[in-house]
């Protein structure tokens, strides 16, 4: 079997990738088989989803369920986000966030807590009210919000089992309106981050780490407009055109701009979902700090510009709220995210890397558990409290190791 992730950067060692059409087939797969892992949109740059024998759930139906009287969706765990929305929409009905990227399955993004952006949103993986998986043994198991491990089985990182069906909570739909802000100077930012932040419902500063931080992306929900929808945000003016995240690209696969309200589906994400996402060939990383070290991360990550930016497509600032999830880099504490597309130079990316990390060390970041870092389980370990309580439920739900891989035991559980 020859695969690689959606980037290019990472070739799958599998021999062979199954494709169960009933839940049966999976329960019998995950049993019988010595080392397995499931096959999501592939949008990870590391060996997280690897294994001997691959699984994808691309094949069962998506049997999507909406309780309307309890605000959930239920849907076999293989669903992207995209087509995801255009269920909801149908019903009039909406998630409270969504990812840069819309095309990435829902279980992928979930287990390794990506998210979207905003100070009162907390990352995808909050949207979970229960989770159902089958276990190395085989059996079927479901959690829901409240039950005992409910906030471990959550973020996963694919270590507990072959997560089968998800439900989210929802909400009417909404509008969402969004505008970008050129020229943010760096004594702005660091003078009004708060401020900036709160200027939208999802707020993005996207910077190549030159002279000036450079633009902000707000998206403002409903009728209400930015801070800035007269023509500044804080010294930036307000774009007369559209952009592409990455400068100089075209901005036809981003999702619109110019302030034009639309549906909540079209505006949070950055990219439209017709469209190659990003830049398409790239690495990416990303380093959360708790949100108090906002400005002393970022100026930390600044002073390499000289190595960052021969390598660097584009950097992005946001924020996120916390949470509860244990391995969820928000897990006590609001975070800052700043993420890294890099150009496709593994090796050059990984010494810079070296450095960031070196450099953001005194802010105890948390790198997010898709993308790629350098930093092993010993340094991981001092920032995840419930390290410990998570691999105790690793132990119950997966005793013949069948989940576990070369990255998980590198990054995170550790070789013991």
């Amino acid at each position: 079997m020859q695969l690689t992730n959606w980037a290019g950067n990472y070739t799958y060692r599998a021999r062979r990738l199954h494709r169960p059409t009933t839940l049966e087939q999976v329960q019998e797969l995950v049993a019988s088989a010595p080392r397995v892992r499931v096959l999501g949109s592939r949008h990870s740059f590391t060996g997280i989803g690897d294994s001997t024998e691959l699984l994808t759930l691309d094949d069962l139906p998506a049997d999507v369920v909406l309780d309307h009287a309890a605000r959930t969706v239920s849907f076999t765990a293989g669903l992207s986000y995209g087509d995801l929305t255009a269920a909801l929409t149908a019903e009039a009905m909406a998630l409270a966030n969504l990812a840069s990227l819309p095309h990435i399955s829902i279980a992928g993004a979930v287990a390794t807590a990506t998210h979207g952006s905003g100070d009162g949103n907390g990352n995808l993986a909050t949207a979970v009210a229960a989770v159902e998986m089958v276990t190395s043994e085989g059996e079927l198991m479901t959690a829901c919000r409240g039950d005992p491990d409910f906030n471990g089985l959550v973020v996963s990182l694919g270590a507990l089992g072959a997560v089968t069906r998800i439900t989210l909570e929802i909400e009417p739909a909404y509008d969402v309106s969004q505008r970008v802000f050129e020229g943010l100077s760096w004594d702005a930012l660091f003078e009004n981050f708060d401020a900036i932040t709160a200027s939208g419902y999802s707020v993005s500063v996207f910077t190549v780490w030159g002279e000036s931080a450079g633009r902000v992306w707000v998206k403002s929900r409903g009728a209400s407009e930015p801070a800035g929808a007269s023509g500044a945000l804080f010294g930036a003016t307000a774009a007369a055109v559209e952009h592409h995240p990455i400068p100089g690209l075209d901005p036809v696969n981003s999702t619109p701009q110019l302030g034009v309200p639309g549906p909540w589906s079209e505006r949070l994400p950055h990219f439209r979902l017709g469209f190659t996402p990003s830049a398409g060939e790239e690495i990416q990383s990303e380093y959360l700090v708790a949100r108090r070290h906002a400005v002393g991360a970022i100026e930390a990550v600044r002073a390499l510009a000289g190595t960052i930016r021969p390598l660097l497509r584009i950097s992005e600032i946001r924020t996120i709220a916390a949470d509860e999830l244990w391995l969820s880099p928000q897990y006590g504490q609001d975070t800052v995210g700043i993420h890294f597309t890099w150009v496709r130079d593994q090796q050059a990316v990984e010494r810079a890397l070296v450095k960031i990390e070196a450099a953001l060390a005194p802010f105890d970041p948390r790198p997010h558990w898709g993308k790629l870092f350098v930093a092993g389980a010993n340094t991981i370990a001092a920032s995840y409290e419930r390290l410990g309580d998570f691999i105790d439920l690793a132990a119950r739900t997966d005793p013949r190791g069948t989940f576990r891989n070369e990255w998980l035991e590198t990054r995170v559980l550790g070789r013991a």
